[in-house]
């Protein structure tokens, strides 16, 4: 069985991944709060844990794998909206929910096992709720707030690294009267006019953000699991918090065993090499790139072209020429049928989802089909082809198959030294940038009427960069 290993955030060390059962390997990760479009930031935890699910797959078995993504259905953004609007919550969350699905549907990721909705295991945070009381880890201020007491749980911040001075510094921690320290968090608080709340054993209220998560873990995979995973932007205080009032609730406060054995984060993206912001014009949604035109699937092996680990950058010039590469693999691999993933694929993916590294040598699988034309390479192509399908490309038809990349810059360049050549008769940079257009997998043909560019089966995008 191929070994996998993960960059553990709780050991903060690239571990090999053994499941606590694997005919029953669990995964939990922190879905959207539901009140408007996904931006493509949002996308980018969904693909790498998308890769991850399908690896999971590939390797104990698709009937031995549970995914759960929740979807944060009460939240006082959506209440906001929901006044702004005119609407109810409830059309809010159910139209941005659907919105979601489509929108991650389309960047070719597959649907969890389980989708919970808060708002539909409000007895389960409750419960969660009174259990930390019982045990001396929570407590009520007697007017509807319900607080977790940070300082009854020691291990408090060994996720995130660092000291609960380091937290408060670096964090908007709320000061209220309910509280007892700054630290301490909301469990439960009480809801007031049109708010949304439930009976509780404190009032009417609704739950906090945090205990959300734990409790919809705990319900649909249990006090111990697999991988927790997520943004590290959610690192702290969220993930951090769901761990302490886990850990505490399940019996665990003195050791911090238990919940989540392996906790995963993804780095942030970046658009033409600028934070994402409204202010900067820089912002968009996943949508929004859909209706520009830009297939699901080239957003995808953008995303993928970079380490999950590492920030990456989105550019109008990467998704030109993955759509380009996409297009070379689509005719190259034309009528062939999945045979089984490469086994070096699969070992790149399970090395820390090395997706970056699983590409490169996708595309040397590539070249190596192009280069036998007169072979059959039935057994190559279903490889490759099975290999793409393992990272979620080439998994259906795309809609930007007959979208070329535009060569006719190269092509211009190649005539004009061309024509300069004819003239000095040093034909050295007309060979040279003939040789690199061939390298990138570009079919080159000079006559007398012209130069002709046409991408070949392995054409490879990238390595036009610096040509002009």
């Amino acid at each position: 069985m191929t070994e996998i290993k993960l960059t553990n955030t709780k050991t903060r060390k690239k571990d090999v991944f053994v499941p606590i059962d694997d005919t029953n390997v669990r995964m939990y990760v922190c879905g959207p709060t539901v009140y408007d479009r996904a931006h493509i930031g949002n996308a980018r935890p969904v693909i790498v844990f998308d890769v991850l699910y399908r690896l999971l797959r590939e390797i104990y078995g698709a009937d031995h794998v549970t995914y759960v993504r929740n979807f944060t259905d009460v939240d006082d953004k959506i209440n906001a909206r929901a006044a702004a609007s005119g609407r109810t919550i409830n059309e809010i969350t159910d139209e941005t929910i659907q919105w979601y699905l489509d929108d991650m549907r389309a960047v070719g990721a597959l649907d969890p096992d389980q989708m919970p909705r808060a708002t539909r295991y409000i007895p389960q945070m409750i419960a969660m709720i009174e259990e930390l009381i019982a045990k001396g880890h929570a407590y009520s201020d007697g007017a509807g707030h319900v607080l977790f007491s940070v300082d009854s749980y020691a291990k408090y911040g060994a996720l995130s690294g660092r000291s609960t001075d380091d937290m408060i510094a670096g964090a908007r921690v709320e000061v209220a009267d309910y509280k007892r320290d700054p630290m301490d968090f909301v469990l439960w608080k009480p809801s007031v006019g049109d708010q949304p709340g439930w009976d509780s054993p404190w009032g009417v209220g609704r739950p906090g953000w945090h205990i959300e998560c734990s409790a919809m873990a705990k319900d649909l995979l249990g006090d111990h699991f697999d991988i927790h995973g997520g943004g590290n932007d959610l690192m702290f205080p969220h993930h951090e918090n769901e761990i302490a009032q886990s850990c505490c609730a399940s019996g665990h406060a003195d050791d911090g065993d238990g919940f989540a054995n392996v906790w995963l984060h993804n780095e942030m993206l970046q658009v033409e090499g600028k934070k994402m912001s409204k202010s900067l014009g820089n912002f968009f949604t996943v949508r929004d790139l859909l209706d520009q035109g830009v297939a699901g699937e080239v957003i995808r092996f953008v995303f993928l072209s970079t380490h999950y680990r590492k920030p990456m950058d989105w550019t109008a010039e990467k998704a030109a020429q993955a759509e380009a590469t996409l297009k070379s693999w689509r005719k190259l691999l034309d009528g062939a049928e999945p045979t089984g993933a490469d086994q070096a694929v699969v070992e790149l993916v399970a090395d820390d989802l090395n997706t970056a590294g699983a590409i490169t040598l996708l595309h040397k699988m590539a070249k190596d089909i192009a280069a036998n034309p007169q072979k059959d390479c039935f057994y190559e192509k279903g490889a490759m082809l099975a290999s793409a399908q393992l990272l979620g490309l080439l998994t259906t038809p795309s809609e930007a198959d007959d979208a070329g990349f535009d060569l006719s810059a190269y092509a211009d360049r190649l005539a004009t030294l061309r024509a300069t050549a004819m003239e000095t008769k040093d034909f050295g940079p007309v060979d040279a940038l003939k040789t690199a257009l061939l390298d990138a997998g570009v079919e080159v043909r000079m006559s007398k009427t012209g130069v002709e560019l046409d991408a070949g089966p392995t054409f490879d995008a990238s390595k036009l960069e610096g040509l002009l």
